[in-house]
């Protein structure tokens, strides 16, 4: 975990890369001093002090004295119940999540975000982090909303207050509501600014003072006598009603009359209220499960005090909120609930009691969700993950509090404030919250799913039952209680992770994504059964041999092309004996070939090998390259000939404008630039240079494949190919694809229908199919001898028809006669089977040149049938300079020779 700090490296949108120091630390002029180190300011926070104090604070916050009334009186005791059992199971099943992950490693500061950005990756961990940010934010705004609405309660100059008791100076209304608002968050500002140590003593103070307002409340139930009350408020057209409501003490009738829901008008936003409005606001109190964790920086054991403290102050808090339900119920009548919010102050032993509880409880929410809230954008600053619009938020006073981070809160946190409402804020900061508790559940469900070794918590009492519990309920009551602010928040997560994913960050922290698709792909792999193959299911599986990506970049993309969704593999031999090596030098090459891939924008694997030579290599690679069911079936070569290559990086944009004014562009290609791209690939081979292959060798290449059952294709001039970039918007339209499938060196063969004719149709259909090339002419060549007495080459030519409408393949049928070129064909009286190579006339093999280049000049790429290669390796040199001869000066050309069945015309 030495690298968990990493900075991501940013480039695109807001790419600005800003180097801040974490926590105190000394600075460093090399990055790589802060990449190495996690924040090592101070650590001094224990479980109690740093987990329980404020996740009971933030758990208690304003809903403990302002909203128990409302949510009993409005949905009754039995709804109220199931509310609280509703909202403390979902919570519940992500602290069970939270104890897991946080339990698996060392954690830093972050909180919930370092949990699911090291867990899910920097797009997901980045854009739930600022979700979860802002929902702390608007939190903030709501508890300071809160406290106002209590100051005013008790302070509020309006005549028409509900509460007869106090010193009424304060006016009222929106704008002073805001101002109130004001200088509460600036309170707040100013306790934050001191830092999070200093907060949590007095968040103990606090939690003192709260609980003895709890206790106060519970003691005032019985020591306090039946109390009536007559409460006021202003209805529509400066109307003022009048409502008679009464304390009961304990009483059976009471609590049988608050058993049920009774849903009516909300005076504090005047709309009637509902099951999931209600909900919203009584969730408010559950959004402080990650108090604790959000402070995690702090900790001096966070694997430790995490899981304890919050579990511990979870089952706390439901404690009381139960037994603070059915005090309520049985106690006060619905009435009084509904029509006075803060009505433990009427009904206590001493008001002051509840009026200090109240405000210590919202002020230390507030502070506490502006901390929690901070520590997160110093985390996602310190990430770089958003680059410029954050960095200010990575800089850090001497003592290692975020200040900047604090500034940017209260910042949003004064724009929140402008709702003026409590309630009208409360469905907005559960529904954040809720996608954010979700967030946690799937990164568990992740790391559980995936199986990784490394996945080991201490914390065992968890499953992928209750993550996935815990995600669908999660998003369910999002929906329930507000389906609009549910896709809105769900819409500005996609639109963040399509941010993140443009500006491609890449990190050292490991990727969830690639250990599930392992994972799945493993046991696809092992479903894929060879034995079960079936030909008109078949697809080209392709290993394409690479000497020098310089000279054969338009190769690989013309390959790319005709693969049709089946493997494409990169293989190169690298010359040398690993024996007479200090170490295996492949394994430093294949970033570099990952970096060409990617630049190529082409899918495809890289295989490498170390060989003495490289029709040793290339046997190593046809044997071992693929894995179970998906291995090559096709091998393909270029053109051996004595033309000199030409050197692609010079002509290609992406290997040459980025050198120039995207430097930074290589930097997220896993260290691997475009300088150091371009130095590991030598030169192209100039014509004086010595050859690594002899014609012996590379002819043994081609005799191997096919004795190894692969198919075997050579392409010659696919240098002069265009168009087959990823930026290209070519569709075929322009080109024409020209198939000859008779064995052009053999005249006497007249069949049609081989396995190496049809193979040639299958690969040109291919072809035709694919992105660039599926508006494409095809046309199919048919040479015929017309002046011979046999006229079986009619029959011969509808025969083909049929087989071409049987194979459903739509292409031209051009009749050549070639009895001018058959005329040159030797006839020699030895052995003159496949296995050997017949001394052709040079006129002959000119006469077939020239009547490819009659009908084929303008095609776009040609398929040639190539003939099997002779058994003694003393014809090599006869059997290329022929294939050279045949196809000098064609363009683009692919000599194909198939040995195995590909294509089925039934069903």
């Amino acid at each position: 975990m030495s690298n968990e700090r990493t900075p991501l490296i940013t480039s695109g949108v807001c790419g600005l890369a800003v180097t801040a120091v974490a926590c105190g630390a000394p600075s460093d002029p090399t990055p790589e001093s802060n990449s190495e180190t996690p924040s090592p300011g101070p650590r001094k926070l224990n479980t109690f002090f740093g987990v329980m104090v404020p996740t009971v604070l933030s758990m208690f916050s304003i809903v403990l004295f302002l909203r128990t009334g409302f949510v009993v009186g409005h949905a009754g005791l039995l709804q109220g119940l199931l509310m609280v059992v509703v909202a403390y199971t979902i919570i519940s099943l992500t602290i069970l999540s939270i104890c897991a992950i946080s339990t698996n490693g060392a954690i830093q500061g972050g909180g919930a975000y370092y949990m699911i950005s090291r867990s899910l990756g920097p797009e997901f961990g980045g854009s739930i982090g600022l979700m979860f940010f802002l929902a702390k934010v608007f939190a903030c705004g709501e508890y300071v909303l809160g406290l106002v609405e209590a100051i005013l309660d008790v302070f509020g100059a309006d005549p028409e207050s509900s509460v007869s008791e106090g010193v009424r100076v304060l006016p009222q209304g929106y704008w002073y509501t805001v101002l109130y608002s004001s200088v509460v968050l600036l309170l707040c500002l100013l306790v934050c600014l001191v830092g999070a140590h200093i907060y949590s003593r007095t968040a103990f103070v606090i939690l003192l003072v709260v609980t003895v307002s709890l206790l106060s409340v519970f003691i005032s139930s019985v020591a306090v006598k039946p109390l009536d009350f007559v409460i006021t408020r202003k209805g529509s057209g400066n109307v003022t009603l009048r409502y008679n409501a009464s304390y009961t003490g304990f009483n059976a009738t009471t609590l049988r009359n608050n058993l049920y829901s009774a849903y009516s008008l909300d005076y504090s936003t005047n709309s009637v209220m509902s099951f999931a409005t209600v909900f919203a606001v009584m969730f408010t109190s559950c959004t402080g499960i990650m108090a604790g964790a959000n402070m995690s920086g702090d900790l001096k054991t966070p694997s430790v005090s995490i899981p304890k403290g919050t579990i511990v102050a979870v089952l706390y808090t439901f404690i009381v909120y139960v037994l603070l339900f059915l005090l309520a119920s049985a106690t006060c009548d619905r009435t009084l609930l509904i029509q006075d919010y803060g009505f433990l102050q009427r009904i206590n032993i001493w008001p002051p009691f509840v009026t200090v509880g109240i405000y210590c409880a919202s002020l230390s929410a507030a502070m506490c969700a502006m901390i929690g809230a901070s520590r997160i954008l110093h985390a996602l600053a310190l990430d770089q993950l958003f680059g410029l619009p954050l960095a200010p938020a990575a800089v850090t006073s001497s003592s290692g509090n975020p200040w900047v981070a604090v500034l940017y809160t209260w910042g949003l946190a004064q724009c929140v404030v402008f709702a003026g409402q409590l309630n009208a804020v409360a469905g907005l900061v559960t529904v954040f919250y809720l996608l954010a508790y979700a967030a946690v559940d799937l990164a568990c469900l992740a790391l559980e799913w995936a199986s990784a070794p490394n996945f080991r918590p201490t914390f065992q009492l968890f499953s992928w039952h209750t993550c996935l519990l815990g995600i669908l309920s999660c998003l369910v009551m999002m929906f329930v209680i507000n389906p609009v602010y549910s896709s809105g928040s769900i819409v500005l997560l996609l639109l963040l992770l399509l941010f993140l994913h443009y500006r491609s960050p890449t990190s050292s922290w490991g990727y969830i994504s690639q250990a599930l698709i392992f994972h799945q792909v493993r046991k696809y792999l092992l479903m894929l059964d060879v034995r079960k193959d079936h030909v008109k299911f078949w697809r080209p599986q392709v290993l394409l041999m690479v000497a020098n990506p310089r000279s054969s970049c338009q190769l690989i993309l013309f390959v790319n092309q005709l693969k049709k969704g089946g493997l494409f593999v990169l293989g190169h031999v690298q010359l040398g004996d690993l024996d007479s090596l200090p170490s295996d030098p492949v394994q430093q090459q294949y970033n570099f070939w990952l970096s060409l891939v990617d630049k190529l924008g082409v899918k495809a694997f890289v295989d490498l090998t170390l060989s003495p030579s490289v029709r040793q290599g290339t046997q190593h690679l046809l044997r071992i390259t693929g894995l179970g069911g998906m291995k090559p079936n096709t091998l393909i070569l270029g053109f051996y000939d004595s033309c000199t290559p030409e050197d692609f990086f010079l002509q290609d944009t992406a290997f040459c404008d980025a050198s120039v004014g995207r430097g930074s562009e290589g930097d997220y290609n896993f260290g691997v630039d475009l300088p150091s791209l371009q130095a590991h690939f030598p030169p192209v081979r100039h014509v004086e240079s010595p050859r690594w292959l002899s014609p012996e060798e590379y002819v043994g290449i081609v005799s191997d494949a096919i004795k190894m059952n692969k198919n075997v294709c050579l392409g010659r001039y696919f240098f002069q190919l265009e168009g087959e970039d990823k930026e290209s918007k070519v569709d075929g339209s322009e080109r024409t694809i020209d198939v000859w499938p008779l064995n052009l060196l053999q005249p006497g063969s007249r069949d049609y229908q081989d396995v190496c004719s049809l193979f040639l149709l299958q690969m040109a259909c291919v072809l035709n199919m694919s992105s660039k090339w599926r508006h494409a002419r095809m046309r199919i060549f048919l040479n015929v001898e017309t002046q011979s007495n046999d006229q079986g080459w009619v029959v011969n030519e509808e025969t083909f028809r049929e087989l071409l409408r049987n194979l459903r393949i739509r292409a031209s049928i051009k009749i050549v006669p070639w009895d001018s070129v058959v005329q040159h064909h030797s006839q020699p009286g030895g052995d003159n089977s496949a296995e050997t190579t017949q001394a052709l006339s040079e006129h002959f093999l000119t006469a077939v040149n020239c009547m490819l280049m009659e009908h084929s000049s303008q095609a776009a790429v040609r398929f040639l049938y190539l003939p099997r290669p002779p058994a003694h390796h003393s014809q090599s040199q006869q059997y290329l300079a022929q294939l050279e001869a045949v196809t000098s000066g064609l363009g683009p050309t692919l000599l194909i020779h198939g040995v195995t069945p590909v294509t089925y015309t039934d069903l």
